[in-house]
């Protein structure tokens, strides 16, 4: 799905760990746009740079140089208090680890969201976006590994984020179930227009997206648009 507009923009941003013999360039010097409503895969090799680049425009970490805006606005002159608002409201963030309550319910996982939004969609919608409504009640220890991760996304969808960030989303689950987790990150985007970027190693689901952005060695090494992309079901994996 793709609208006009720009959700975000990075001028040269570069990110440094450590020191002396010890320094590490996580990113050296990325230039992107992001457009609106699209879906975004990363590709590359662990330590390219993905999870680092994803992190900095989800607002959990800063750039040691360059720019990051959101629809325009430079993050680095927002307050601490900013941050936390442009996280909150803006942003969903799905990580390889569910991280759910495990005494909580399905359904109870994703209402601590729902409780606090400014305009959140109901739970059970939430629920129903991801095609677990048959699990509203199970307690995570009852859940399938992709079910748990399909719960992850209706808590982070639940608050009607214009940008959904998912880091791996598929790394520790099985092909067949994989599937079922990326077939709810694809109807999230086509039905809600959630701009929704996935880090991957994956190179088979770089056909499903609008764009796909190759990292190697800190680095974009080349952005490819699809103008057909496919459907999950019919990529091989």
């Amino acid at each position: 799905m793709m609208t006009d507009g720009t959700v975000f923009k990075t001028e040269e941003i570069t990110k440094q760990y450590g020191m002396g013999d010890t320094l590490v360039h996580a990113l050296r010097g990325v230039s992107l746009e992001i457009p609106k409503g699209e879906l975004v895969v990363l590709l590359g090799p662990s330590g390219s740079g993905k999870s680092t680049f994803l992190n900095i425009i989800g607002g959990l970490d800063q750039p040691t140089s360059g720019d990051v805006h959101f629809k325009g606005e430079a993050l680095a002159a927002m307050s601490d208090r900013e941050l936390t608002y442009f996280r909150r409201e803006h942003v969903g963030f799905v990580f390889q680890s569910y991280n759910l309550v495990p005494s909580l319910t399905a359904l109870e996982n994703v209402e601590l969201i729902t409780d606090i939004g400014v305009n959140p969609m109901p739970a059970k919608e939430a629920m129903r976006a991801v095609g677990l409504t048959d699990r509203l009640n199970h307690f995570p220890s009852q859940l399938s590994g992709g079910e748990q991760q399909r719960v992850a996304i209706a808590r982070a969808i639940a608050k009607r984020p214009e940008v959904l960030l998912c880091d791996e989303p598929t790394g520790a689950l099985d092909s067949e179930t994989g599937i079922l987790v990326l077939e709810a990150l694809q109807n999230v985007n086509r039905t809600y227009g959630t701009t929704t970027i996935i880090i991957t190693h994956n190179a088979a689901i770089a056909d499903v997206a609008d764009r796909v952005i190759y990292f190697a060695d800190g680095r974009v090494s080349k952005v490819v648009k699809n103008e057909k992309p496919k459907d999950i079901h019919e990529i091989g994996w």
